[in-house]
């Protein structure tokens, strides 16, 4: 009897180690969710409403999938190949960096070129190809997100035995993609909620028609601005993060920019790690033609 109490014991001083470190290392990627729902956000928009939460669906499938390949591959790293987790997290820097230049390149410089309007396809194959094409660079981003999410995590439990650190890790893997992308559908659809309290007001009098009105209208106002600024949130996160793995994992690079504010040093390695990499990227092609 008194083995059952001490594995109960244990059990219970293992869940208080899970707990608290979750705590810690979900305080401690709060930085990065906060991109990865700006970038989501921004990746999941200007969908047709009838296809926006099949298409955010797609993508939350997608990154459910991207950690499951990450997780297991993170855990073999940490125990046997701890020195390629590094180069690893650059080459995601790399490309995070060289997509939020492009942004930025195409907006300014390349008039011609346009967003996809989802709005504007008329038939149903272009439609779907438009979404494959779109979910397809959202699913790849959330992979780079996700793969920095876990390595943080991962290192926040690092000292403990590797049981707690699949455990931890894999919660905070959870709460990242459930958190993320319900905040996301919840966003995207805020149009929906203020013409369903617009409707609303029709069968209201006096302060209360207006009241139900005013706020419908708001959310239907809101959410084209607030997708506006997640265009531009989410470009600037992909920057940060990006450059972000390079000052804070090149002891060089930290030191050199150790005097002046960690997110203006992310900023100026990411746009400088991107615009490198769109040069290159831009070479490649012409010489490919």
């Amino acid at each position: 009897m008194s083995g059952f109490f001490a594995l109960l014991d244990d059990i219970a001083s293992l869940m208080g180690d899970v707990t608290v470190m979750t705590k810690v290392a979900t305080k401690k990627t709060a930085g990065v969710l906060g991109d990865d729902l700006a970038v989501g956000a921004e990746k999941a928009s200007s969908f047709r409403a009838s296809r926006e939460l099949p298409v955010i669906w797609a993508i939350t499938k997608g990154s459910f999938l991207n950690k499951l390949i990450i997780l297991p591959f993170a855990f073999l790293l940490s125990a046997f190949l701890p020195q390629a987790i590094v180069p690893i997290l650059l080459l995601g820097g790399v490309y995070l960096s060289f997509e939020g230049v492009e942004k930025i390149i195409h907006t300014f410089f390349h008039k011609k070129y346009k967003r996809v309007d989802f709005k504007n396809i008329r038939t149903e194959e272009e439609l779907l190809i438009a979404e494959k094409s779109k979910i397809k660079s959202a699913i790849i981003t959330d992979f780079i997100l996700s793969l920095e999410i876990i390595m943080i995590a991962l290192g926040t439990v690092s000292e403990f035995e590797l049981f707690t650190q699949i455990i931890v890790v894999t919660i905070v893997a959870i709460i990242a993609t459930v958190g993320v992308y319900g905040i996301v559908a919840l966003m995207v659809r805020m149009d929906d909620g203020g013409f369903k309290m617009v409707e609303i007001s029709e069968n209201k009098k006096g302060l209360a028609k207006k009241i139900w009105y005013g706020v419908g209208m708001t959310h239907i106002w809101v959410l084209p601005k607030l997708i506006q600024l997640l265009a531009i949130v989410g470009t600037i996160a992909m920057l940060l993060v990006g450059g972000g793995m390079f000052v804070h994992n090149i002891p060089q690079v930290y030191d050199f920019f150790h005097s002046i504010p960690s997110i203006v040093s992310e900023l100026i390695m990411g746009l400088a790690v991107g615009f490198v990499a769109y040069i290159l990227v831009e070479l490649v092609k012409e010489i490919r033609k």
